[in-house]
């Protein structure tokens, strides 16, 4: 029984983006239940804009600010994507490399039993094998991402990869495009962010995925097969909040936004946001407004025109479209709670950018999803949803990715209105069951521990490797 072993002490280090963050926290919180020690290291700013923790996790959770060193171009309030126009993320990633060597001195000090880190970490690989601790990779990305973005090979150039990934040994549609490879393959800093995670890989013990075998299952064994290490899923881990955490503004702020909402019909409205990275540009805000205008469907617009204060492109809404969609649609350029905009029952789909915390967030709230991918992993995500008949892509240019305002608005029909999307309707409702049962996600977090517990006593038969 979990309850019955020795607990751990757990340092967990994530990448500095809040779509990587959330996740490393809600397993930080479902390791901290089990009574397991969690030393979860950040950033002082990242640290600060967590959603606090419940009463009964805080003594098994320490949340650690570590200064971000300052590096040429990085600037000074900027402590996650979150705060960084897409061409200025690779001077994070500079200054991430750079925090390493406080994480080696505070690896030394604390003497953890695992450090579970992310794909920027790679410069800690070398420390955690000279100090004797073992580490895992986890994976915030689907284990198809992370077969699909191959790990066989740490110097992958965009200009190589194959159309058809060589290493897939099924029939699938679930493959990158040629612009979605070229994203991921720069912007890495000193080193491509295949290359960090090549290394990172190498170095674990294991990799924990944040998947299911209810959702993916030839893609986790597959992910095992190419890392030749335990893959081991943690479930979906959908975002918890902690009913007390939001201040007076905050609450102020939801009770408008659910008076309004309060007044559309069952099922009607979509709801429009893209995440804590992705920023559309100016083009594609212009296409995504006249198609939502098009629809002639109430919206919810989370929308966001600036990526922090060092982002030169400010992007505008078309002439006149608030006002021709006043009452109709609604713009919110501030805080807005996704959690509870999901949860309500006028909301029927998302727009979403396919993040993979969004769509676990829709998923479990049961919203048909109508996707427009932009980053990274979320074309993957995308065709894995298609695939399995759980959401609809807006149609786009297969070589450059580009879409129009008519694919918008007639994907939000199709979804919406029209017959068809009583198919989406229905394969969420029947998958959400699957993926999102109690039982199904406390057994993955048993036999992650179960690996974590084991593995210690190969890494350390005498029961422990601190001095």
């Amino acid at each position: 029984m979990a309850s019955e072993r020795s607990t751990l002490h757990i340092v967990m280090l994530p990448w500095l983006a809040f779509g990587h963050i959330i996740p490393y926290l809600e397993l930080a919180k479902l390791l901290a239940e089990r009574g397991n020690k969690i030393s979860f290291v950040s950033t002082p700013r990242n640290i600060q804009r967590l959603p606090k923790l419940h009463p009964h996790l805080v003594p098994n959770i320490d949340l650690i600010g570590l200064p971000l060193p300052q590096v040429e171009n990085l600037p000074e309030d900027a402590e996650s994507t979150f705060d960084l126009p897409y061409d200025k993320v690779r001077y994070l990633k500079i200054a991430f490399d750079e925090l390493q060597d406080s994480m080696a001195a505070f690896l030394q000090t604390l003497s953890p039993d695992w450090v579970i880190h992310d794909f920027a970490s790679f410069r800690l690989v070398p420390i955690m094998e000279k100090l004797s601790i073992p580490s895992v990779y986890f994976s915030i990305f689907t284990a198809s991402t992370v077969s699909n973005f191959c790990l066989q090979s740490p110097v992958i150039d965009g200009e190589d990869y194959p159309v058809e990934p060589r290493w897939v040994p099924f029939e699938t549609t679930i493959m990158p495009r040629y612009f979605e490879i070229k994203r991921v393959c720069i912007d890495g800093g000193n080193v491509s962010d295949l290359y960090r995670l090549a290394v990172t890989v190498k170095g674990a013990s294991a990799m924990f995925v944040r998947s299911c075998y209810e959702l993916e299952p030839e893609w986790l064994q597959l992910a095992e097969d190419l890392v030749g290490k335990p893959t081991i899923p943690v479930g979906l881990l959908p975002t918890t909040a902690y009913d007390d955490e939001e201040d007076d503004d905050k609450k102020a702020a939801w009770l408008d936004i659910k008076e309004w909402l309060d007044k559309q019909e069952k099922g009607s409205v979509v709801y429009v946001a893209f995440g804590s990275e992705t920023k559309p540009n100016q083009e594609q805000v212009v296409e995504i407004a006249l198609g939502l205008e098009l629809s002639q469907l109430p919206f919810f617009w989370v929308y966001r025109n600036q990526r922090g204060s060092a982002d030169a492109e400010v992007t505008k809404l078309p002439e006149g479209f608030e006002e021709r969609t006043r009452g109709r649609g609604v713009i919110c350029t501030s805080w807005a709670p996704q959690l509870k905009i999901l949860s309500h029952d006028s909301v029927g789909g998302f727009l979403t950018h396919s993040g993979w915390s969004s769509v676990v967030e829709a998923l479990k709230f049961e919203k048909k999803l109508i996707m427009r991918p932009f980053l990274r992993d979320q074309g993957i995500i995308t065709r894995l949803l298609v695939e399995k008949e759980m959401g609809y892509a807006i149609a786009r240019d297969e070589n450059g990715g580009s879409f129009s305002r008519d694919s918008v608005a007639d994907s939000l029909r199709v979804v919406m209105v029209e017959e068809h999307g009583k198919v989406f309707a229905e394969k969420v409702k029947k998958m959400k069951a699957k993926l999102f049962e109690k039982e199904k996600q406390d057994n993955y977090v048993n036999k992650l521990l179960d690996y974590l517990h084991a593995a210690s006593t190969i890494h350390h038969p005498s029961g422990s490797h601190k001095n």
